[in-house]
């Protein structure tokens, strides 16, 4: 074969591996767009809520602040709007189509608003997971009443309030105030971004020290024997041990020998934080390899000792991909749920939680614990929360990518 053949076959094999590479680009951005795309069609009806304005009546009545009976002033509200409907079994169907946190969404306005006692105002309540379901997708009418979520006359109902132009539909703020609840209309994620945020904490605190001070110590003091050798083949072991081996860790060392309280972002990030040290460990010793050798010829020609060759010249060099290794491995830890389900934080918490020792739950957990809840309004919530750890996660990535650019250095 000539040259000018070898040289045109050469040509045609890079060209063929951009084309291949390219292909491979452009496969995965088609496949990003289609999952976000999926996910954000899913979620739109999350988004939105379906209520009635309704007029409370607290003028003219002597008001109790402390035994104020907001169920019950509800339940009087919304049967006006029926007062053919006497009957225990009516009354039960009737109220069946309104949420039943709106007695919590009145205290908290009375508390929030204090004027609005002994007085009438308006209050937007909301419909049920249900009836929000019914204004959303409609309901098939031919399917028998035992197959359909709503009778026949509480689809009157429904209708009616349509036909009177009582419907409103409102952006859901729920969805992003609310902690986690078992009807889906008023269930949030606040309380599972802020046990996140309180996890990856903790996380943060406890590996990012350790773990680069543990590669400085191999990379640059340990002597290179057995001990040392056994150390590192373990460390690279256990960035690729599944991270429900970590879970079962915590369980038996942080709950069962150490007694700390089940659910916690405490031991959540404790055992998010073994699972990150592999990581920081491997990415802060490939950043110190990767300082040029001259840097620490350099320092110590001028009299430099180790210890400030390491801390003061390679240390900051370093320090780009020490955090972009850092945060990479945050981001494995945020969305990880399997190790948070061994130690609790599966349990369905309402509360905000205030610290880190409070009950808590996760947001990629969150997302498992919706969607396996069997009400279908859940589906669209499952999507909007998975959206919502997306573009933390996004955000992460991209702190990343901005750290490793103000940081970097060029040689």
């Amino acid at each position: 074969m000539t040259d000018k053949a070898l040289t045109l076959k050469r040509k045609f094999a890079e060209t063929r591996f951009k084309i291949y590479g390219l292909a491979s680009l452009f496969l995965a951005m088609v496949m990003l767009v289609v999952i976000i795309s999926s996910m954000t069609y899913r979620s739109i009806p999350a988004f939105t809520n379906y209520g009635i304005n309704l007029e409370i009546k607290l003028a003219n009545e002597f008001i109790d602040k402390d035994d104020l009976d907001y169920r019950g002033i509800i339940r009087e509200t919304i049967f006006s709007l029926d007062s053919e409907c006497d009957d225990r079994k009516c009354r039960r169907s009737f109220s069946k189509l309104f949420s039943s946190g709106a007695a919590y969404d009145l205290r908290d306005a009375l508390e929030e608003d204090e004027s609005l006692y002994e007085k009438n105002f308006n209050f937007y309540i909301l419909f049920s997971d249900d009836a929000d379901l019914f204004y959303k997708f409609g309901i098939d009418k031919n399917l028998p009443e035992n197959e359909r979520r709503l009778n026949d006359q509480e689809i009157l109902w429904l209708e009616g309030f349509q036909e009177k132009g009582l419907v409103e539909k409102k952006f859901s703020s729920n969805l992003f105030t609310n902690g986690d609840s078992r009807e889906p209309e008023i269930a949030g994620v606040l309380g599972a971004v802020i046990g996140s945020m309180y996890t990856i904490l903790i996380t943060l605190i406890i590996s990012f020290p350790i773990g680069v001070l543990a590669a400085i110590y191999l990379e640059s003091f340990a002597s290179k024997n057995r001990i040392t050798d056994f150390i590192e083949v373990n460390i690279n072991n256990l960035a690729a041990v599944p991270s429900i081996v970590f879970g079962l860790l915590g369980l038996a060392l942080f709950i069962n020998f150490f007694g700390m309280p089940r659910s916690a972002p405490l031991v959540g990030g404790c055992v998010l934080s073994l699972m990150t040290l592999p990581v920081i460990i491997i990415a802060t010793r490939a950043s110190l390899q990767s300082v040029p050798p001259s840097i620490r010829e350099a320092a110590l020609a001028m009299g430099a000792s180790e210890m400030q060759v390491v801390f003061q010249h390679i240390l900051p060099a370093a320090l780009p991909g020490i955090l972009t290794g850092t945060i990479i491995g945050l981001a494995r830890a945020f969305g990880e749920s399997a190790p948070l389900l061994l130690i609790g934080m599966v349990a369905f918490v309402v509360d905000i939680p205030q610290s880190v020792m409070d009950p808590a739950t996760a947001l990629p957990v969150q997302v498992y614990i919706w969607a396996d809840s069997p009400e279908r309004a859940f589906v669209a919530k499952t999507s909007a929360a998975t959206l919502v750890l997306i573009f933390l996660l996004i955000i992460i990535n991209l702190a990343a990518v901005i750290l490793r650019k103000k940081y970097e250095l060029k040689w």
